[in-house]
């Protein structure tokens, strides 16, 4: 398994993404491509012990920044790393692309380099969401690669999280559903209406709509929705858990007791915490492209770009390319 990480994409990098490959490639045992420049990314790994450990600098003398516009920099930044690990994964001498930089550029540089999925109308961003369900999440997407939308990507994006959800995350016959303003069939925009009525004859398990509360009560394995719909899901959400936990932590604080309580109660504190830090999650896959594609948050830590590359080497290792490809009809 050999995995290309755009070394100096995100807030920390290189620092982060560096030491992030380092845990992945002792943890996992998968060869980490660092792509970037060499003397940066090597001034990182001396702090690190490199003993066994397969990390080969392929370098890129250019960076797409966080506030390049996205299109116009991968055009004109040939040099960039995320265009030279795409490229490393056109010419298979790797097996995915992984990066914590501009998403939009990380969107157009997989888009140019290794194009669209023979009948695939438009790729999806896709991200694990926490759920109360017993497996403890769902499947989202899209969420933030299509503004705009038609209802045949709504159909195709189905596709592609079901296959996704049973394939790599081991989910089978995962319910599908699309996010709409009511749970009554019939409800929802137009693009709704018309994209579930395509939904009920797709080869997956569609469930029909899922309004918003009932996406962290786990309603559904995926949830589809268009990207400017799902990011402002996600976005929310993030923000909500935040002011939640921050809201209780003062709170408590401000009482001598509950304090005294929650000492008793930390260990449920922390796995809470846990279940809601997106850095668990490591990234989400970019499907419809043609090479597996992870992009995580700009601000992602050591430890997500650790969970970023373990989640590019299982999609690699569950094959979901092919799966795409051929559509898995026997869902």
């Amino acid at each position: 398994m050999i995995l290309s990480l755009d070394a100096m994409g995100g807030d920390r990098a290189p620092a982060a993404t560096v030491h992030g490959a380092v845990w992945a490639a002792r943890d996992f045992g998968m060869t980490v491509q660092l792509v970037g420049r060499p003397e940066a990314i090597e001034a990182e790994l001396a702090k690190h012990d490199t003993t066994g450990l397969d990390l080969p600098i392929i370098p890129a003398g250019e960076v797409i920044e966080m506030d390049d516009h996205p299109v116009k920099a991968v055009r004109a930044k040939k040099d960039a790393g995320m265009n030279v690990a795409v490229r490393q994964v056109k010419a298979g001498h790797s097996d995915a692309f992984i990066t914590a930089g501009n998403s939009g550029g990380a969107l157009a540089a997989a888009l140019f380099g290794l194009g669209r999925i023979r009948g695939i109308k438009r790729p999806a961003l896709s991200t694990i969401f926490p759920t109360s369900s017993e497996r403890g999440f769902c499947f989202l997407l899209d969420v933030g690669a299509n503004t705009d939308v038609r209802p045949e990507f709504l159909y195709q994006f189905g596709l592609m999280g079901s296959l996704y959800a049973e394939r790599v995350l081991g989910v089978s016959k995962p319910r599908v559903g699309i996010v709409s303003t009511g749970e009554e069939e019939g409800k929802g925009s137009t693009l709704v209406k018309e994209a579930a009525e395509l939904m009920k004859a797709a080869p997956y398990n569609f469930i029909g709509n899922v309004e918003g509360k009932d996406i962290p009560a786990g309603l559904a394995d995926v949830v589809v929705t268009d990207g400017f719909t799902g990011n402002v899901i996600i976005k929310f959400a993030e923000g909500l858990s935040k002011f939640l936990l921050g809201t209780i932590k003062q709170e408590i604080k401000a009482r001598p007791l509950a304090v005294a309580g929650s000492l008793l109660a930390r260990g449920a504190f922390n796995a809470v915490g846990k279940k809601l830090d997106y850095r668990e999650f490591g990234g989400g896959a970019l499907l419809g492209v043609n090479g597996v594609t992870i992009i995580t948050h700009g601000r992602s830590d050591a430890y997500t770009i650790r969970n970023a590359l373990r989640v590019a080497g299982n999609a690699v290792e569950k094959d979901i390319l092919h799966a795409i490809k051929t559509g898995k009809k026997e869902i």
